[in-house]
């Protein structure tokens, strides 16, 4: 009969030992389903997210295409335009010579303009011959 106990009370340690061991498997395996739940959910959303950046970056690429193709047609348009540019260059530069010549007979002009005032005032001061 003491044997019988001891079976009895080895067995319900046995069971209890069983039971808390299962316990604690189910908690570990609930923890563990509970944190790849959310290693998963935290991907799906880096997912979502990587594919928002990348539609936006296509934008970007999109844009960026469109530039070039504009900033190569301007270039072609701006080409034709350096005959053009030359030669407001050329005129620019007789203009400025143009100006230096005015600028010379202008000097010649009020030269020749007080002389032309002295002799008329002497010309007014000199007695009259009779």
């Amino acid at each position: 009969m003491d044997n019988m106990k001891k079976d009895e009370t080895q067995d319900r340690k046995q069971d209890e030992l069983a039971e808390s061991l299962d316990g604690l498997f189910s908690s570990v395996s609930t923890m563990i389903k509970s944190e790849l739940q959310g290693t998963n959910n935290h991907l799906e959303l880096l997912e979502k997210m990587n594919v928002r950046v990348a539609e936006e970056y296509k934008g970007f690429g999109d844009l960026a295409s469109g530039l070039r193709v504009f900033v190569e047609q301007l270039k072609c348009k701006s080409g034709s335009f350096n005959e053009y540019v030359e030669q407001i260059d050329n005129i620019e530069k007789q203009v400025t010579e143009f100006e230096a010549v005015v600028s010379m007979l202008d000097k010649y002009v009020v030269l020749l303009e007080s002389r032309v005032q002295s002799v008329y005032q002497n010309k007014i001061h000199l007695p009259i011959p009779q």
